[in-house]
C-alpha cells in the first residue's frame, strides 16, 4: 500500500517520469511506444525522435519551462525578434530584422523572417523558427490547394483563418507563434495577426516580439495612410533600425518587402550598423545620412569636446 501511495502522490517532475515509466512496464509497453513508431513522426526508417516518457507531455513542459507562472522552473526559453507589418494607400510594408537567438546567446544574424507563402501572400516569423517555417510553408500548400479547387486566388482572410484554426487544434502542445499574414486581395491591401492560441485579428499595423515596443514607437510617430510608397519604405526601416539599435534580442540586419497588387516585391536588406553611422545609402525617400544621434545632432550633445581645427 506505501509503495501504491508514494507512486501516485508524489508531485514533482523525477517523480512524475518515474511513475509514467513504471505504469508504462506494468502495462507491456515497449520504448517505441513512447518514440516516433507510436505516430510521433519518423523521416527515415531506423531514425526515431524520442519524446518525454510522460502520459501528459503538456503538464511536463509546465513542470520544467517557465511559462510565466513559475518563474523558479530551471530552462528558461527566451524569445527575441522584431517584425512589423503596416497597410497604406500603396499596398502592405513588410519589415523584419534577422537575428535568432536562444537565450541570451546570438545563434544566427542572416535568419530570413519573412516567409514567402505564393506571389501575393507574406507570412512573418516570430517565436520559435521551426514552429512558424513549418506552419507557413504548409500553409502554402494549402493555399495552391485551394487554388485548384476553386481556380481562383486565396483571399488574406480565407488563408489566416485556415493558419489560425490548424495552430489552435495544437493548444496547449508547445507551439510558439506569433506572426502576421499579409497580401492584396479582391479587397485590396489586408494584414492578419495570428498567434498560436489561435487568436486571429485585423488590423492596419501590427508589431510582434521582443523590439516592437520600440518599433512601435517610430511606427505611431510616423504612419499615416497617405504615405508615399518611398516614405513607407522608409518608416518600416526606420522603425527596425529602432528595434534593432535598442532590444538585445533583435539586430544585424533588416529585409524590407512591399506588397502590391501585382504581388510582393523585395525592396531590400539593409544591414543596421550601418544605418546607425551611414544611413541605408542612396535610398529614394531615406534621411540619406546615419539614424544615429550623433549624425541627427552633429555632435551638439556629445560629453567628448569637439575637435578644434588649426
Amino acid at each position: 500500500m506505501n509503495a501504491l501511495l508514494s507512486k501516485f502522490s508524489a508531485t514533482d517532475a523525477d517523480s512524475e517520469i518515474r511513475t509514467a515509466m513504471d505504469l508504462a512496464e506494468e502495462d507491456g509497453l515497449t520504448d517505441a511506444m513512447w518514440g516516433s513508431q507510436a505516430g510521433f513522426g519518423q523521416l527515415v526508417q531506423g531514425h526515431a525522435f524520442n519524446i518525454p516518457a510522460v502520459p501528459n507531455p503538456t503538464a511536463f513542459l509546465r513542470l520544467h519551462t517557465d511559462d510565466h507562472a513559475d518563474p523558479n522552473c530551471k530552462i528558461k526559453i527566451q524569445h527575441g525578434t522584431t517584425t512589423l507589418a503596416f497597410r497604406f494607400q500603396g499596398g502592405v510594408i513588410v519589415a523584419v530584422d534577422s537575428r535568432a537567438t536562444a537565450g541570451s546567446y546570438i545563434a544566427s544574424g542572416t535568419v530570413k523572417k519573412v516567409i514567402e507563402i505564393n506571389p501575393y501572400l507574406l507570412g512573418t516569423m516570430a517565436g520559435g523558427a521551426a514552429d512558424c517555417q513549418y506552419w507557413e510553408t504548409y500553409l502554402g500548400i494549402q493555399c495552391r490547394l485551394h487554388e485548384l479547387r476553386n481556380r481562383e486566388r486565396i483571399s488574406v482572410a480565407a488563408a489566416s483563418k485556415y493558419l489560425s484554426n490548424l495552430v489552435y487544434s495544437y493548444k496547449g502542445m508547445g507551439l510558439s507563434m506569433g506572426t502576421m499574414i499579409c497580401g492584396w486581395d479582391k479587397t485590396g491591401p489586408t494584414i492578419f495577426y495570428v498567434d498560436s492560441d489561435g487568436s486571429r485579428l485585423k488590423g492596419d499595423l501590427f508589431s510582434v516580439g521582443s523590439g516592437s515596443t520600440f518599433a512601435y514607437g517610430v511606427l505611431d510617430q510616423g504612419y499615416r495612410w497617405d504615405l508615399t510608397d518611398e516614405e513607407a519604405q522608409e518608416l518600416g526601416r526606420r522603425s527596425i533600425y529602432a528595434a534593432g539599435h535598442r532590444d538585445a534580442f533583435s539586430g544585424n540586419t533588416c529585409n524590407l518587402y512591399h506588397v502590391k497588387e501585382d504581388g510582393w516585391r523585395f525592396i531590400g536588406n539593409y544591414d543596421i550598423t550601418k544605418m546607425h553611422y551611414d544611413g541605408p545609402g542612396a535610398v529614394p525617400g531615406s534621411l540619406g545620412s546615419g539614424y544615429g544621434y550623433d549624425v541627427r545632432t552633429d555632435n551638439r550633445f556629445s560629453v567628448l569636446p569637439k575637435p578644434v581645427s588649426a
